[in-house]
């Protein structure tokens, strides 16, 4: 699943294993988000929002033509 997860971290100057640890996984469950090898529940899509001050929609919304 795609996401912008990393690029709003970077925009925050905030470490992988800092938002892991705001959210309550680990820094490789992190890194697997960001790259689009792990699905997160819509609970821990919704922390991760709330961590990097965004929306769902913002970090994680796919349009109709984008490939997962």
């Amino acid at each position: 699943m795609k996401n912008r997860v990393k690029e709003f971290r970077f925009q925050q100057a905030m470490k992988q294993h800092e938002l892991a640890e705001k959210v309550g996984v680990t820094r490789q469950t992190m890194s697997l988000i960001e790259k689009g090898k792990y699905n997160p529940s819509l609970k821990l899509c919704l922390a991760i929002c709330y961590a990097l001050d965004k929306t769902l929609d913002e970090v994680f919304w796919i349009g109709e033509n984008e490939d997962e």
